[in-house]
């Protein structure tokens, strides 16, 4: 893992630079082609994980565990239907313990739960946040798409006042506490550094698609394959890409529509968020458990 973090810095650069050259549109094509192929395939492998944790074996049907999948996307569909400002919300919530769950992993043997889940919820918050408030006007147009209610452009930066100071107690402290993870405390700093920089420089989906693909997505796939197979290989990832093919592909279809639906660049992009969001809830629990060893909500 070591080895791929010094490739995405590499990448992430290349990216920075990249943008000086591509128009925004480009920019925009070239970021949702990112997040269709590693983002959407570093989720499509739900089913494949849960069939392989030893607590469901046997007890599970292949099409209980898809019903359950699938009633999952639904009711996070429905509330963004029904109530979008509180599924809006709730996406950003989950997003960001799941941002940070994926970096974190280690932090579980040594601190309270609580801690835990603040830090990395925390640490997946001021991503977004960064994000948002370099790109305050387009955040809140889709907001306003998905929602219809307009958030003023000043609470974007409240919210860092407060989240971020919070945020760096933490990270003092667990500095403080644990001499193990200090060198990494240190580099995921350095790397927010290089966020900060990245959402500054770039457009709103490039600079998301450079994070969520090489950042989140990327390291997901291999902690996957690594659950599933033991170790990471291209042998080992060629085989992820086959089982997660179908996923993947009804995924794909389902953006395409809403594409074909919707040219509109904001409305897409907001119809986009909330189709993002209605698979991260049930990809979030799944992760969550894998990272546990145990998935006990489909006992």
């Amino acid at each position: 893992m070591k080895n791929y973090f010094n490739i995405a810095i590499v990448a992430s650069f290349f990216g920075l630079w990249m943008d000086s050259y591509f128009s925004h549109q480009i920019q925009i094509i070239l970021g949702f082609l990112l997040i269709f192929s590693f983002g959407i395939l570093h989720g499509a492998n739900d089913l494949l994980l849960i069939k392989n944790i030893n607590t469901i074996k046997g007890r599970n049907s292949w099409f209980k565990i898809l019903g359950y999948y699938v009633m999952v996307v639904l009711t996070g569909v429905l509330l963004f239907y029904t109530i979008p400002l509180f599924a809006l919300l709730l996406f950003i919530i989950v997003s960001s313990y799941h941002f940070g769950e994926q970096q974190w992993q280690k932090l579980k043997e040594d601190f309270p739960k609580i801690l835990v889940f603040t830090f990395q919820f925390l640490y997946g918050f001021i991503i977004l946040l960064l994000l948002f408030n370099f790109h305050t006007v387009q955040v809140q147009n889709i907001i306003l798409k998905i929602t219809s209610v307009s958030i003023p452009i000043p609470y974007f930066l409240l919210l860092i006042k407060y989240a971020l100071p919070l945020f760096l107690f933490l990270c003092i402290y667990i500095f403080w506490k644990s001499q193990a993870l200090r060198k990494k405390m240190l580099l995921e700093l350095f790397f927010m550094v290089l966020f900060t920089i990245l959402f500054k420089a770039s457009s709103l989906i490039w600079g998301f698609a450079i994070y969520f693909v090489l950042w989140h997505s990327i390291p997901s796939i291999i902690d996957q394959i690594k659950y599933l197979n033991g170790s990471f290989s291209i042998k080992n990832f060629i085989e992820y890409c086959k089982a997660a093919g179908i996923y993947w592909l009804i995924s794909i279809i389902g953006i395409t529509v809403i594409y074909l639906l919707f040219r509109d660049e904001q409305l897409f992009n907001a119809l986009f968020f909330s189709f993002l969001a209605a698979i991260t809830f049930p990809h979030a629990v799944v992760i969550a458990r894998m990272f546990k060893g145990q998935i006990t909500v489909l006992e």
